[in-house]
Protein backbone atom coordinates (compact mmCIF):
# COMPACT_ATOMS: atom_id res chain seq x y z
CA UNK A 1 0.00 0.00 0.00
CA UNK A 2 1.57 3.19 -0.95
CA UNK A 3 1.16 6.16 1.49
CA UNK A 4 -0.80 8.47 -1.14
CA UNK A 5 -3.37 6.12 -1.55
CA UNK A 6 -6.36 8.13 -0.63
CA UNK A 7 -7.99 7.63 2.74
CA UNK A 8 -10.61 5.43 4.03
CA UNK A 9 -14.21 3.89 2.69
CA UNK A 10 -15.56 3.93 -1.20
CA UNK A 11 -18.84 2.88 -0.52
CA UNK A 12 -18.18 0.40 -3.07
CA UNK A 13 -19.21 -3.74 -1.83
CA UNK A 14 -16.04 -4.57 -2.50
CA UNK A 15 -14.60 -2.65 0.72
CA UNK A 16 -11.04 -3.21 1.04
CA UNK A 17 -10.36 -4.09 5.21
CA UNK A 18 -6.70 -3.73 5.22
CA UNK A 19 -7.52 -0.20 3.80
CA UNK A 20 -10.17 0.63 6.97
CA UNK A 21 -8.02 -1.25 9.58
CA UNK A 22 -5.27 1.30 8.36
CA UNK A 23 -7.08 3.79 8.52
CA UNK A 24 -9.08 3.57 11.61
CA UNK A 25 -5.24 3.17 12.96
CA UNK A 26 -5.05 6.56 11.61
CA UNK A 27 -7.96 8.18 12.97
CA UNK A 28 -7.45 6.65 16.16
CA UNK A 29 -3.70 8.37 16.10
CA UNK A 30 -4.87 11.34 14.90
CA UNK A 31 -7.47 11.71 17.73
CA UNK A 32 -4.75 10.77 20.30
CA UNK A 33 -2.36 13.17 19.29
CA UNK A 34 -4.35 15.76 19.17
CA UNK A 35 -5.62 15.28 23.02
CA UNK A 36 -2.00 14.70 23.89
CA UNK A 37 0.46 15.85 21.76
CA UNK A 38 3.66 14.35 24.12
CA UNK A 39 2.83 10.66 23.56
CA UNK A 40 5.36 8.54 22.60
CA UNK A 41 5.14 5.83 19.66
CA UNK A 42 5.27 2.94 22.29
CA UNK A 43 2.29 5.01 24.55
CA UNK A 44 0.28 5.74 21.62
CA UNK A 45 0.52 1.59 20.56
CA UNK A 46 -0.46 0.51 24.17
CA UNK A 47 -3.16 2.88 24.57
CA UNK A 48 -4.85 2.26 21.20
CA UNK A 49 -3.59 -1.41 21.09
CA UNK A 50 -2.19 -1.55 18.16
CA UNK A 51 1.58 -2.49 16.78
CA UNK A 52 4.29 -0.37 17.72
CA UNK A 53 5.58 -1.01 13.97
CA UNK A 54 2.19 0.14 12.82
CA UNK A 55 2.35 3.25 15.33
CA UNK A 56 5.79 4.21 13.30
CA UNK A 57 4.31 3.42 9.80
CA UNK A 58 1.32 5.03 10.37
CA UNK A 59 3.18 7.85 12.02
CA UNK A 60 5.57 8.50 8.84
CA UNK A 61 2.59 8.34 6.72
CA UNK A 62 0.67 11.31 8.14
CA UNK A 63 4.02 12.99 8.28
CA UNK A 64 4.69 12.59 4.96
CA UNK A 65 0.85 14.37 4.25
CA UNK A 66 1.69 17.13 6.25
CA UNK A 67 -0.57 16.09 8.54
CA UNK A 68 1.16 16.24 11.57
CA UNK A 69 4.91 17.55 12.30
CA UNK A 70 7.17 16.16 14.66
CA UNK A 71 9.73 18.63 17.37
CA UNK A 72 12.51 17.03 19.12
CA UNK A 73 12.16 17.71 23.15
CA UNK A 74 14.00 16.50 25.77
CA UNK A 75 11.85 14.61 28.31
CA UNK A 76 14.69 14.01 30.52
CA UNK A 77 18.33 14.67 30.51
CA UNK A 78 19.27 11.12 28.60
CA UNK A 79 16.15 10.65 26.48
CA UNK A 80 14.84 12.53 23.62
CA UNK A 81 11.16 12.55 22.73
CA UNK A 82 8.81 13.90 20.04
CA UNK A 83 6.25 16.11 20.06
CA UNK A 84 3.20 15.35 17.50
CA UNK A 85 1.43 18.32 16.78
CA UNK A 86 -1.25 18.06 14.08
CA UNK A 87 -0.63 21.05 11.56
CA UNK A 88 -3.92 22.49 9.46
CA UNK A 89 -4.00 19.97 7.25
CA UNK A 90 -4.20 17.43 9.84
CA UNK A 91 -7.37 19.17 11.35
CA UNK A 92 -8.70 18.41 8.04
CA UNK A 93 -7.45 15.34 7.26
CA UNK A 94 -8.50 13.66 11.02
CA UNK A 95 -12.55 15.35 10.30
CA UNK A 96 -12.59 13.87 7.52
CA UNK A 97 -11.44 10.56 8.77
CA UNK A 98 -13.78 11.38 11.45
CA UNK A 99 -16.88 11.35 9.30
CA UNK A 100 -16.25 8.64 7.16
CA UNK A 101 -15.03 6.24 10.41
CA UNK A 102 -18.62 7.48 11.87
CA UNK A 103 -20.24 6.17 8.51
CA UNK A 104 -18.29 2.97 8.80
CA UNK A 105 -19.19 2.29 11.74
CA UNK A 106 -22.57 2.83 11.44
CA UNK A 107 -22.53 0.26 8.80
CA UNK A 108 -21.15 -1.85 11.09
CA UNK A 109 -23.78 -1.20 13.65
CA UNK A 110 -26.96 -1.68 11.13
CA UNK A 111 -25.36 -5.01 10.14
CA UNK A 112 -24.84 -6.57 13.35
CA UNK A 113 -28.36 -5.24 14.34
CA UNK A 114 -29.73 -7.41 11.37
CA UNK A 115 -27.60 -10.37 11.85
CA UNK A 116 -28.75 -10.40 15.79
CA UNK A 117 -32.21 -10.07 14.14
CA UNK A 118 -31.99 -13.40 12.27
CA UNK A 119 -30.19 -15.13 15.52
CA UNK A 120 -33.27 -14.31 17.73
CA UNK A 121 -35.46 -15.54 14.54
CA UNK A 122 -33.45 -19.08 14.41
CA UNK A 123 -33.41 -19.25 18.24
CA UNK A 124 -37.45 -18.63 18.07
CA UNK A 125 -38.24 -20.91 15.31
CA UNK A 126 -35.74 -23.99 17.15
CA UNK A 127 -37.36 -23.06 20.70
CA UNK A 128 -40.82 -23.05 19.00
CA UNK A 129 -40.13 -26.58 17.48
CA UNK A 130 -38.47 -28.07 20.47
CA UNK A 131 -41.93 -27.53 22.36
CA UNK A 132 -44.03 -30.20 22.33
Amino acid sequence: MNSHHSYIYNNSDEHDNKQMITDEARYKILRALQAQPDLSQRELADQLGISLGKVNYCLNALIQKGSIKAKNFSKSEHKKRYLYLLTPAGIESKARLTRRFLQYKMEEFEALKAEIEDIRRDLDATTAQEKP
